[in-house]
C-alpha cells in the first residue's frame, strides 16, 4: 500500500494525487472574526432596545405629561431623524479615528442620552435626552455593518455581517421585557427606569471595544500594513486568504503589490478625498448602479412599514380588540421573540441560500402579511361584535410579517450595503444608506397615528403592501446576487443595471476558466515533480 502523498504505481503507469482536482472542503468557522464581530455588532443593541421600550414606556409618558397625539408620534419617531447627524458623522469620523473607536464614541453618547431621557422631568428635557442618544445611534447603525464586513471572512460574510439586525432583534425583545418587568412599579417611576436602563449596554459595550482589533481595510488605508497583516491573518480562513484579502485591499487602496514594508505612506486620494464626488458627481456605471442598490434596499425596509408594527405593536393589538395594558405588553413581547427567533435562522441561511432568494421570499411574505393584517382590521373596525377570527387574523399576520421581515429584508439590507461599496467609498456610502433608512423610518414612524386617522389603520397597511409589492419588482430587477464573492470582486458585479445576470454569467465563465488553469498548471508541475 502507498505511503500517504507517494505516488501510487499501476505496472508502468504512475498515478499522481492531484488535490486542486478535490472539492474543496468548506472552512470551519473563525471564532476569532466571529468573536470581532459579535462584540462590534453590540452597539446595534442601543437601536433595538430604545425602539421596543418605547413602544411601552409612551404609555405611562402620555399619562404623566398629558402630551397629544401629534406629540407622541413626534417622540415615538425623532430619535430616527436625530440619528441621521451620528450616521452623516460616523462616515468621516470612523476613517478619521478608526472603526473601533467611532463604536466607543456611539457607546458613550447613548450613554448619556439614556440618563437623560430616565430622569427627564418634562416632554421638552424628554426630547434633549431623545437628541442625544439619537446621534449615538446614528454612529452605532453605521459603523457595526462597516466593521463586520471589514474583518468577516467571504466565506461566512452574510453570517457575520447579519450580527447588527440580530442585535437590533435582541435589543428590541429586550425592550419588550423592560416594559413588562418595570409596569409593575408606580407609573411615575417604571417608565423611567424603562428608558434609563438603556445605558447599561453602552458600558458592556465601551469594555468590550477594548478587546477588538482595529479593521484591517482601515490599517492599509492608514498605511499600517503590518498591523492590518497580522489582523487578517486571524480573521481569515486559512494564510492563503488572509494573502489574497491583504493584495486586493492594498490594489483597492492604491498600494503597489510589490510592497511589502509594515508602513507605507498613503496617497491622500485612497484616505477618502473626493470620495463625495466619485458617488455623487461623476460615479462610474458601476458605482451609481451600486448607489442605487444600496439607497434602495434602506428606503424600502423602512418605507414597507417595519417600525410602525414594532413601534406601535400596543395600538394595532388595541385595535384587535385586546384591551388591558398588561396583556397589550404581552403581545408585544411575542413580537420581539418572533423577530429574534428567525433573525437567528436567517443568520445561518444568509451563506448557503444566498442573499437575493432570501430578499425576494422574504418581501413576497411581508406583502401576503401586511394584507392579512390591513383585512383583518378593516374587518374589526366595520364590525358591530367581536369577531375572534378577525383578531386571530390580526395577530397571526403581525407575527407572520415580522418574522418574514427577519428572514430576509431585515439583515439583508445591512449584509448587501456593507459588502457591495468598493473600499474608498465604502464608509461614507455606507452612511448614506444609513441616512437614508433613518430619515424614511423617522417619517414612517413619525406620521402613523395621523395616517390612521386620515385612511383608517387597515388603509395604512394596505398602503405599506403596496410599497412592498414595488420593492419586491425593484430587488428582482437590480440586484445581483453577492454571496461567496469577496468584497473586491463587487465593482465587477454591478454597472450593467437590470443586464446583471450577463454580467454575472460572463464573469463566473472567467473564473472558472482561470481556476482550470490553476488546476492544470498543478496537474503538469506535479507530473514532473
Amino acid at each position: 500500500m502507498a505511503q500517504s502523498g507517494k505516488p501510487e504505481t499501476n505496472g508502468a503507469q504512475t498515478r499522481l494525487p492531484i488535490p486542486d482536482f478535490d472539492p474543496p472542503k468548506k472552512p470551519k468557522r473563525n471564532m476569532y472574526a466571529l468573536a470581532c464581530c459579535f462584540l462590534a455588532s453590540m452597539t446595534s443593541i442601543l437601536l433595538g432596545y430604545d425602539i421596543g421600550v418605547m413602544s411601552g414606556a409612551i404609555i405611562y409618558i402620555q399619562d404623566e405629561f398629558g402630551i397629544t397625539y401629534v406629540q407622541k408620534e413626534v417622540v415615538m419617531g425623532i430619535l430616527n431623524v436625530y440619528s441621521l447627524l451620528g450616521s452623516a458623522a460616523a462616515g468621516r469620523t470612523s476613517d478619521w479615528i478608526g472603526r473601533r473607536y467611532t463604536i466607543v464614541l456611539a457607546g458613550a453618547i447613548f450613554f448619556v442620552g439614556a440618563l437623560l431621557m430616565g430622569f427627564a422631568t418634562n416632554y421638552a428635557f424628554l426630547m434633549v435626552g431623545r437628541f442625544v442618544a439619537g446621534i449615538g445611534v446614528g454612529y452605532a447603525l453605521m459603523i457595526a455593518p462597516v466593521y463586520t464586513a471589514e474583518v468577516a471572512p467571504a466565506s461566512s460574510r452574510g453570517f457575520l455581517s447579519s450580527f447588527p439586525e440580530v442585535f437590533i432583534n435582541f435589543g428590541i425583545l429586550l425592550g419588550y421585557v423592560s416594559n413588562f418587568a418595570f409596569s409593575k412599579l408606580p407609573d411615575n417611576i417604571g417608565w423611567r427606569f424603562m428608558l434609563g436602563i438603556g445605558a447599561i449596554p453602552s458600558i458592556f459595550l465601551a469594555l468590550g471595544v477594548l478587546a477588538m482589533p482595529e479593521s484591517p481595510r482601515w490599517l492599509v488605508m492608514q498605511g499600517r500594513l503590518g498591523d492590518a497583516k497580522r489582523v487578517l491573518d486571524r480573521t481569515s480562513d486559512s494564510l492563503e486568504e488572509s494573502k489574497l484579502r491583504l493584495a486586493e485591499i492594498k490594489e483597492a487602496a492604491g498600494i503597489p503589490e510589490h510592497c511589502d514594508e509594515d508602513v507605507v505612506a498613503v496617497s491622500k486620494k485612497s484616505q477618502g478625498g473626493g470620495v463625495w464626488r466619485d458617488l455623487f458627481l461623476h460615479p462610474t456605471p458601476a458605482v451609481r448602479h451600486i448607489l442605487i442598490c444600496a439607497v434602495g434596499i434602506h428606503f424600502f425596509q423602512q418605507a414597507s412599514g417595519i417600525d410602525s408594527v414594532v413601534l406601535y405593536s400596543p395600538e394595532i393589538f388595541e385595535k384587535a380588540g385586546i384591551t388591558k395594558t398588561t396583556e397589550k405588553l404581552l403581545a408585544t413581547m411575542a413580537v420581539g421573540f418572533m423577530k429574534t427567533v428567525f433573525i437567528l435562522v436567517a443568520t445561518f441561511l444568509l451563506d448557503k441560500i444566498g442573499r437575493r432568494p432570501l430578499l425576494l421570499s422574504s418581501v413576497a411574505g411581508m406583502i401576503v402579511s401586511l394584507v392579512g393584517l390591513a383585512i383583518g382590521l378593516t374587518v374589526i373596525e366595520h364590525a358591530e361584535h367581536k369577531l375572534i377570527w378577525a383578531i386571530a387574523l390580526c395577530i397571526g399576520s403581525t407575527l407572520s410579517y415580522v418574522s418574514f421581515f427577519s428572514i430576509g429584508m431585515g439583515p439583508i439590507t445591512w449584509v448587501y450595503s456593507s459588502e457591495i461599496f468598493p473600499l474608498r467609498l465604502r464608509a461614507q456610502g455606507c452612511a448614506m444608506g444609513v441616512a437614508l433608512n433613518r430619515v424614511t423610518s423617522g417619517v414612517i414612524s413619525m406620521t402613523f397615528l395621523s395616517l390612521n386617522k386620515a385612511i383608517t389603520i387597515g388603509g395604512a397597511f394596505f398602503l405599506y403592501a403596496g410599497v412592498a409589492a414595488i420593492a419586491l419588482v425593484f430587488f428582482y430587477t437590480l440586484y445581483p446576487e453577492t454571496q461567496g464573492k469577496t468584497l473586491e470582486e463587487m465593482e465587477s458585479l454591478f454597472g450593467t443595471f437590470s443586464k446583471w445576470r450577463s454580467t454575472l454569467r460572463t464573469l463566473n465563465e472567467k473564473k472558472s476558466e482561470k481556476n482550470g488553469q490553476i488546476q492544470l498548471e498543478g496537474a503538469r508541475v506535479a507530473n514532473q515533480g
